[in-house]
Protein backbone atom coordinates (compact mmCIF):
# COMPACT_ATOMS: atom_id res chain seq x y z
CA UNK A 1 0.00 0.00 0.00
CA UNK A 2 0.71 3.31 -0.51
CA UNK A 3 -0.21 6.81 1.22
CA UNK A 4 -0.53 10.21 -0.40
CA UNK A 5 0.13 12.09 2.59
CA UNK A 6 -0.73 15.80 1.23
CA UNK A 7 -3.13 16.48 -0.86
CA UNK A 8 -5.79 18.97 -1.75
CA UNK A 9 -9.10 17.17 -2.34
CA UNK A 10 -11.65 19.82 -1.46
CA UNK A 11 -9.76 22.29 -4.23
CA UNK A 12 -12.60 23.38 -7.34
CA UNK A 13 -10.20 21.36 -9.71
CA UNK A 14 -11.51 18.25 -8.11
CA UNK A 15 -15.17 18.90 -7.71
CA UNK A 16 -16.68 17.56 -11.10
CA UNK A 17 -15.04 14.14 -10.26
CA UNK A 18 -14.14 13.61 -6.94
CA UNK A 19 -15.47 9.99 -6.24
CA UNK A 20 -13.74 8.98 -9.78
CA UNK A 21 -10.57 10.06 -8.31
CA UNK A 22 -10.82 8.49 -4.91
CA UNK A 23 -11.64 5.19 -6.77
CA UNK A 24 -8.80 5.41 -9.05
CA UNK A 25 -6.09 6.44 -6.23
CA UNK A 26 -7.69 3.32 -4.55
CA UNK A 27 -7.53 1.03 -7.67
CA UNK A 28 -3.81 2.44 -7.83
CA UNK A 29 -2.97 1.01 -4.24
CA UNK A 30 -3.06 4.33 -2.48
CA UNK A 31 -4.65 3.42 0.39
CA UNK A 32 -4.99 6.74 2.53
CA UNK A 33 -5.16 10.25 1.51
CA UNK A 34 -4.28 13.40 4.01
CA UNK A 35 -6.37 16.19 2.51
CA UNK A 36 -4.37 19.33 3.81
CA UNK A 37 -6.24 22.87 5.14
CA UNK A 38 -5.06 25.90 4.06
CA UNK A 39 -7.36 28.01 5.48
CA UNK A 40 -9.44 27.71 8.43
CA UNK A 41 -12.43 29.70 7.28
CA UNK A 42 -12.68 26.98 5.09
CA UNK A 43 -11.68 24.30 7.17
CA UNK A 44 -15.73 23.11 7.07
CA UNK A 45 -15.17 22.01 3.48
CA UNK A 46 -12.10 19.84 4.13
CA UNK A 47 -13.86 17.92 6.74
CA UNK A 48 -16.71 17.42 5.23
CA UNK A 49 -14.62 15.62 2.23
CA UNK A 50 -12.69 13.28 4.97
CA UNK A 51 -15.98 12.45 6.79
CA UNK A 52 -17.02 11.41 3.45
CA UNK A 53 -14.52 9.01 2.43
CA UNK A 54 -13.33 6.44 4.85
CA UNK A 55 -9.97 6.64 3.48
CA UNK A 56 -9.34 10.21 4.10
CA UNK A 57 -8.42 11.79 6.47
CA UNK A 58 -7.63 15.51 6.92
CA UNK A 59 -5.60 18.68 8.91
CA UNK A 60 -6.61 22.00 9.89
CA UNK A 61 -4.39 25.28 9.25
CA UNK A 62 -3.61 28.51 7.61
CA UNK A 63 -1.01 28.17 4.15
CA UNK A 64 1.62 30.56 4.61
CA UNK A 65 0.12 32.53 1.87
CA UNK A 66 -2.74 33.56 3.67
CA UNK A 67 -1.21 34.15 6.76
CA UNK A 68 -2.07 37.55 8.04
CA UNK A 69 -5.52 36.80 7.07
CA UNK A 70 -5.60 34.55 9.84
CA UNK A 71 -3.31 35.62 12.70
CA UNK A 72 -6.63 35.99 14.57
CA UNK A 73 -7.07 32.31 14.46
CA UNK A 74 -5.04 31.20 18.46
CA UNK A 75 -3.24 27.80 18.36
CA UNK A 76 -6.06 27.23 21.11
CA UNK A 77 -8.35 27.53 18.20
CA UNK A 78 -5.92 24.94 16.40
CA UNK A 79 -5.82 22.53 19.33
CA UNK A 80 -9.77 22.76 19.40
CA UNK A 81 -10.66 21.94 16.02
CA UNK A 82 -8.07 19.20 15.99
CA UNK A 83 -10.21 17.30 18.67
CA UNK A 84 -12.35 16.00 15.45
CA UNK A 85 -11.53 12.33 15.00
CA UNK A 86 -11.06 13.21 11.25
CA UNK A 87 -7.88 15.58 11.64
CA UNK A 88 -4.78 14.43 11.95
CA UNK A 89 -2.71 17.01 11.20
CA UNK A 90 -1.99 20.97 11.96
CA UNK A 91 -0.48 23.22 8.97
CA UNK A 92 -0.25 23.48 6.27
CA UNK A 93 1.88 26.50 7.94
CA UNK A 94 5.47 27.83 7.17
CA UNK A 95 7.64 30.33 5.27
CA UNK A 96 6.80 31.03 1.23
CA UNK A 97 9.87 33.85 0.42
CA UNK A 98 9.75 32.79 -3.22
CA UNK A 99 5.78 34.26 -3.61
CA UNK A 100 5.83 36.26 -0.45
CA UNK A 101 2.14 36.98 -0.86
CA UNK A 102 1.95 37.31 2.78
CA UNK A 103 4.28 39.42 4.99
CA UNK A 104 6.96 37.65 6.42
CA UNK A 105 6.67 38.25 10.42
CA UNK A 106 3.29 37.10 9.92
CA UNK A 107 4.25 34.40 8.25
CA UNK A 108 6.73 33.68 11.31
CA UNK A 109 4.27 34.22 13.58
CA UNK A 110 1.38 31.85 12.06
CA UNK A 111 3.87 29.31 11.75
CA UNK A 112 4.50 29.19 15.62
CA UNK A 113 1.04 29.67 16.58
CA UNK A 114 0.87 26.36 14.65
CA UNK A 115 3.68 24.93 16.32
CA UNK A 116 2.25 25.65 19.34
CA UNK A 117 -0.89 23.48 18.14
CA UNK A 118 1.27 20.66 17.15
CA UNK A 119 3.05 20.92 20.36
CA UNK A 120 0.28 20.57 22.22
CA UNK A 121 -2.04 18.00 20.27
CA UNK A 122 0.61 15.90 19.74
CA UNK A 123 -0.68 15.66 15.92
CA UNK A 124 2.45 16.19 13.13
CA UNK A 125 3.22 19.95 11.98
CA UNK A 126 2.69 19.79 8.46
CA UNK A 127 5.24 22.40 6.55
CA UNK A 128 5.60 24.53 3.97
CA UNK A 129 8.96 25.44 3.00
CA UNK A 130 10.24 27.95 0.25
CA UNK A 131 13.21 29.47 -0.64
CA UNK A 132 13.48 30.08 3.26
CA UNK A 133 15.76 27.63 4.32
CA UNK A 134 17.90 29.64 7.02
CA UNK A 135 14.65 31.25 8.99
CA UNK A 136 12.91 27.95 8.87
CA UNK A 137 15.69 26.19 10.03
CA UNK A 138 16.26 28.74 12.98
CA UNK A 139 12.27 28.86 13.76
CA UNK A 140 12.51 24.72 13.95
CA UNK A 141 15.59 25.07 16.24
CA UNK A 142 14.38 28.18 18.68
CA UNK A 143 10.59 25.87 19.12
CA UNK A 144 12.51 22.74 19.67
CA UNK A 145 14.23 24.07 22.35
CA UNK A 146 10.98 24.99 23.98
CA UNK A 147 9.36 21.00 23.74
CA UNK A 148 9.63 18.59 21.06
CA UNK A 149 6.83 18.34 18.24
CA UNK A 150 6.31 16.03 15.38
CA UNK A 151 6.31 17.63 12.24
CA UNK A 152 6.61 16.82 8.25
CA UNK A 153 8.60 18.74 5.72
CA UNK A 154 6.09 18.59 2.92
CA UNK A 155 6.82 18.79 -0.93
CA UNK A 156 10.95 18.79 0.00
CA UNK A 157 12.66 21.48 -2.58
CA UNK A 158 14.59 22.55 0.15
CA UNK A 159 18.88 22.30 0.10
CA UNK A 160 20.67 19.69 2.64
CA UNK A 161 20.85 22.13 5.35
CA UNK A 162 17.03 22.16 6.05
CA UNK A 163 17.06 18.28 5.58
CA UNK A 164 19.55 17.90 7.77
CA UNK A 165 18.40 20.11 10.15
CA UNK A 166 14.88 18.67 10.25
CA UNK A 167 16.01 15.16 10.58
CA UNK A 168 18.25 16.05 13.74
CA UNK A 169 15.14 17.85 15.02
CA UNK A 170 13.27 14.42 14.58
CA UNK A 171 11.19 15.67 11.78
CA UNK A 172 10.01 14.16 8.84
CA UNK A 173 10.54 14.30 4.79
CA UNK A 174 8.56 13.91 1.66
CA UNK A 175 8.43 14.09 -1.22
CA UNK A 176 6.35 15.31 -4.25
CA UNK A 177 6.49 15.08 -8.43
CA UNK A 178 9.02 17.66 -8.35
CA UNK A 179 11.63 14.44 -7.20
CA UNK A 180 10.50 13.27 -10.98
CA UNK A 181 11.29 16.42 -13.37
CA UNK A 182 14.55 15.71 -15.20
CA UNK A 183 16.19 18.85 -13.65
CA UNK A 184 15.76 17.75 -10.03
CA UNK A 185 18.88 15.59 -9.70
CA UNK A 186 20.33 17.97 -6.95
CA UNK A 187 16.53 17.06 -5.14
CA UNK A 188 17.77 12.92 -5.50
CA UNK A 189 21.38 13.64 -4.56
CA UNK A 190 19.69 14.86 -1.04
CA UNK A 191 17.28 12.40 -0.93
CA UNK A 192 19.70 9.88 -1.19
CA UNK A 193 21.45 10.69 2.06
CA UNK A 194 18.26 10.83 4.20
CA UNK A 195 17.10 7.70 6.53
CA UNK A 196 14.42 5.48 4.91
CA UNK A 197 12.52 5.65 8.25
CA UNK A 198 12.05 9.29 7.70
CA UNK A 199 10.60 9.50 4.12
CA UNK A 200 7.48 10.05 3.04
CA UNK A 201 5.61 10.26 -0.32
CA UNK A 202 2.72 12.99 -1.58
CA UNK A 203 1.13 14.79 -4.63
CA UNK A 204 0.44 18.24 -3.53
CA UNK A 205 -2.48 17.26 -5.44
CA UNK A 206 -3.54 19.16 -7.82
CA UNK A 207 -0.27 20.23 -8.45
CA UNK A 208 3.14 19.02 -9.38
CA UNK A 209 2.21 15.91 -11.37
CA UNK A 210 4.98 13.75 -11.57
CA UNK A 211 6.34 12.63 -14.65
CA UNK A 212 4.95 11.34 -17.15
CA UNK A 213 2.18 13.81 -16.10
CA UNK A 214 4.21 16.64 -15.44
CA UNK A 215 1.92 20.00 -17.06
CA UNK A 216 -1.39 18.15 -16.21
CA UNK A 217 -3.74 18.27 -13.30
CA UNK A 218 -2.06 15.65 -10.28
CA UNK A 219 -4.56 13.76 -8.57
CA UNK A 220 -3.70 10.98 -5.36
CA UNK A 221 -3.01 8.01 -7.75
CA UNK A 222 -0.35 9.59 -9.29
CA UNK A 223 1.41 9.22 -5.95
CA UNK A 224 3.11 5.92 -7.60
CA UNK A 225 5.03 7.96 -10.18
CA UNK A 226 7.16 9.73 -7.52
CA UNK A 227 7.24 6.43 -4.60
CA UNK A 228 9.00 4.50 -8.00
CA UNK A 229 11.56 7.37 -8.71
CA UNK A 230 12.31 7.48 -4.82
CA UNK A 231 12.71 3.53 -4.62
CA UNK A 232 15.15 4.44 -7.23
CA UNK A 233 16.85 6.96 -6.11
CA UNK A 234 17.26 5.39 -2.95
CA UNK A 235 17.96 1.67 -4.80
CA UNK A 236 15.71 -0.16 -2.46
CA UNK A 237 12.74 -2.19 -4.47
CA UNK A 238 9.36 -0.42 -5.36
CA UNK A 239 7.78 -2.72 -2.56
CA UNK A 240 10.08 -2.15 0.15
CA UNK A 241 9.97 1.49 -0.48
CA UNK A 242 6.21 1.66 -0.07
CA UNK A 243 6.60 -0.47 2.84
CA UNK A 244 8.71 1.88 4.52
CA UNK A 245 7.37 5.33 3.65
CA UNK A 246 3.81 3.66 4.84
CA UNK A 247 5.07 2.43 8.14
CA UNK A 248 6.53 5.97 8.67
CA UNK A 249 3.28 7.41 7.73
CA UNK A 250 1.31 6.03 10.30
CA UNK A 251 4.40 6.56 12.99
CA UNK A 252 4.11 9.91 12.10
CA UNK A 253 0.02 10.05 11.45
CA UNK A 254 -0.55 8.17 14.14
CA UNK A 255 -4.26 8.91 14.96
CA UNK A 256 -5.24 7.11 11.60
CA UNK A 257 -5.49 3.57 12.34
CA UNK A 258 -2.77 1.53 10.61
CA UNK A 259 -3.98 -1.44 8.81
CA UNK A 260 -1.88 -5.04 9.44
CA UNK A 261 0.76 -4.77 7.23
CA UNK A 262 3.73 -7.11 6.67
CA UNK A 263 6.89 -5.40 8.30
CA UNK A 264 10.05 -4.00 6.61
CA UNK A 265 12.25 -7.23 6.73
CA UNK A 266 9.56 -9.30 5.24
CA UNK A 267 9.04 -6.68 2.44
CA UNK A 268 12.76 -6.53 1.91
CA UNK A 269 13.20 -10.08 2.14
Amino acid sequence: MLVDSHCHLDFPDFDAERDAIIQRAHDAGVGRMVTISTRVAKFDQVRAIAEQYDTVYCSVGTHPHNADEELHITSDQLVELAQHPKVVAIGEAGLDYFYDKAPREAQALGLRNHIAAARQTGLPLVIHARDADEDMARILREETQKGAFPFILHCFSSGAALAKTGIELGGYISFSGILTFKKSEELRAIARTLPLDRLLVETDAPYLAPMPYRGKRNEPSYVVHTAGVLADTMDISHQELATHTTNNFFRLFKKIPAPDAPDVTEAAS
